[in-house]
């Protein structure tokens, strides 16, 4: 069987950005690791990079509606090639180069610079010759077989499932799974991704070519991509596949990634509705939402449910070693709400005294100097704050040197490279205030530092998540919260005590996660007063709270 994206006909219908994302995905298949697209301005002459068997290769894609490739094509890839130190270069058309290409790189050749081309009729020869999907370098956890098992039985017996998994168990390989055993049964069979974010969606298609066989066609489905057709696996946004269902799209599965999205009415609803015939699952890491919705009415009960702490136990994420600084507690104010009660925002504001940028600047120092090769994320309050604790970061140290703010308010390219330099390593502490939520993985990160406040427990868990990935060489994920709301304390005291009863049924562990406040004094007050933290961590502003005077506070 070929692969159906690389026939002559989608490489000709897909123009020069689906020759790019074609060769991408066959890069997969034939082994390649840490493939990069880099094509756009300062590329160099490149427009993807990828790693095979220890050798860097660089690839200069040039599409032709009709005619062949000239020799531009190879002169920018012999200044991408010594650019980027490959060890590889190759010029890919689909369809042939002129006689002037061919003999400057015959030229080139004869100096000792190889050039290899892959034109149409050699990508039709891959596409027939390499293997049917992507070769793992993993195999599925234990767990990660149970679920995949739960959600097809499900499927099959109510035409519904719901998958929770923490952030850094795999709920999109889970997903993948499904969807790629599927196809595997019905060739023909059509299905439909998606989630609320462009940026999101397009991560999500990429993230199923792993599992999704070479002869099924992905179509990116967004305000800025229209395919022709919607056979394959669609990946869209919301209101891309909305639009499509109201036109008659009517999909076989659908999953819904990051489903505490999903409201009793609105986009995501009308969507199910239209497509109500069509099998349907949910994955997300957090179930919760702010309007205490439950997921459960559209997907039934979770077919399948590991949380962090219980991950975390188990040794499928990394212990973390959390530290809450609420050195600055007003004690006056302990003994009036005692007597009194507050609203949880008029406590908030009596009771915190928030520690300047400057102090949190010397915790994260110190942290960074007990950290063995420190990778930091630092959630901010505004788009305005990160940029400002780049800055200072960038003055206060020779490591942070070249410490940079990530928002959505910067380009999406430029947010791209900004991730890949952030992924090896060039760049080391990033600022950022809600990028990282949802979507972005980097495995490394074993500093976490929380300035901003959240009164959401799904964001805190998200953001959480992004440093609870295990990565060679990681041995812990060190987290710093300044925190300034009760219900952050609540959230991190139900942690804790969710660790604690996890970790005591896992005695074998070499590492335990411990959750500790820098001041012990205000631990112990704090664990006195919210006993019922998991109710107090989702409460709203003005719920009024009063609590005992614990002994010792006169």
């Amino acid at each position: 069987m070929t692969a159906a994206f690389l026939t002559a006909a989608a490489l000709r219908d897909g123009g020069p950005a689906g020759l790019t994302k074609a060769l991408e995905r066959t890069l997969w298949h034939l082994g390649f690791q840490d493939v990069r697209v880099v094509d756009g301005a300062h590329d160099n002459g490149a427009d993807l990079l990828a790693v095979r068997d220890r050798e860097q290769w660089v690839f200069q894609s040039k599409w032709k509606a009709h005619g062949v490739a000239d020799r531009g094509g190879v002169d920018d890839l012999e200044r991408a090639r010594a650019h980027y130190r490959a060890d590889r270069a190759v010029l890919v058309t689909n369809t042939d180069i002129a006689a002037t290409a061919e003999t400057r790189r015959r030229a080139l050749a004869s100096v000792g610079v190889d050039i290899t081309l892959w034109h149409g009729a050699t990508l039709a020869t891959i596409g027939e010759r390499m293997p049917d999907r992507v070769p793992r370098a993993y195999t599925l956890r234990p767990y990660q077989e149970e679920a995949v098992a739960a959600i097809e039985r499900d499927l099959v017996a109510e035409g519904s499932a719901l998958l929770v998994l923490a952030t850094g168990l795999g709920k999109t390989v889970v997903g993948g799974e499904v969807i790629g055993n599927l196809l595997r049964r019905r060739l023909g069979a059509h299905v439909l991704v998606v989630a609320h974010m462009r940026d999101l969606v397009e991560q999500l298609e990429k993230a199923l070519w792993r599992h999704i066989p070479k002869g099924v066609s992905t179509r990116l489905l967004t305000g800025d991509h229209k395919p022709g057709t919607l056979d394959g696996v669609v990946v869209a946004t919301v209101e891309s596949a909305l639009s499509s269902a109201r036109a008659g799209y009517r999909p076989d599965l659908i999953m819904i990634d990051e489903t505490h999205h999903v409201a009793e009415t609105g986009r995501f609803a009308e969507l199910l509705d239209l497509c109500g015939s069509a099998a349907r699952f949910g994955v997300t890491a957090t179930p919760w939402r702010g309007d205490k919705f439950d997921i459960t009415a559209r997907f039934g009960v979770p077919s399948y449910k590991m949380g962090i702490a219980e991950g975390m136990a188990a040794g499928y994420l990394s212990t973390v070693d959390y530290r809450l600084y609420a050195d600055g507690i007003d004690w006056d104010v302990v003994k009036d709400v005692s007597r009194h009660g507050y609203s949880i925002k008029d406590l908030n504001r009596r009771l915190f005294l928030p520690q300047r940028d400057e102090e949190v600047v010397e915790h994260l120092r110190a942290a960074w100097r007990e950290t063995p090769d420190p990778r930091a994320i630092v959630f901010c309050q505004t788009i305005e704050h990160a940029e400002h604790m780049a800055e200072l970061l960038s003055v206060s140290s020779p490591d942070w040197a070249r410490a940079s703010y990530l928002h959505s308010g910067l380009p999406k390219r430029q947010r791209d490279v900004l991730l890949n330099e952030f992924r090896l390593g060039r760049v080391p502490v990033i600022t950022c205030v809600d990028v990282f939520n949802e979507g972005v993985d980097v495995p490394d990160v074993n500093l976490i530092a929380f300035l901003r406040v959240t009164h959401s427990r799904r964001i805190f868990v998200q953001q959480l998540g992004r440093g609870l990935r295990l990565s060679p060489g990681k041995k812990a994920l060190k987290v710093l919260d300044f925190v300034t709301d009760i219900r952050r304390v609540a959230a991190a005291l139900d942690l804790r005590r969710s660790l604690e009863a996890e970790e005591s049924e896992h005695l074998e562990l070499p590492l335990a996660s411990r959750v500790e406040f820098q001041d012990e004094t205000v631990g112990s007050l704090m664990d006195m007063w919210l006993q019922d933290a998991a109710d107090l961590e989702t409460a709203a502003d003005e719920v009024r709270l009063q609590f005992p005077l614990p002994r010792g506070i006169l």
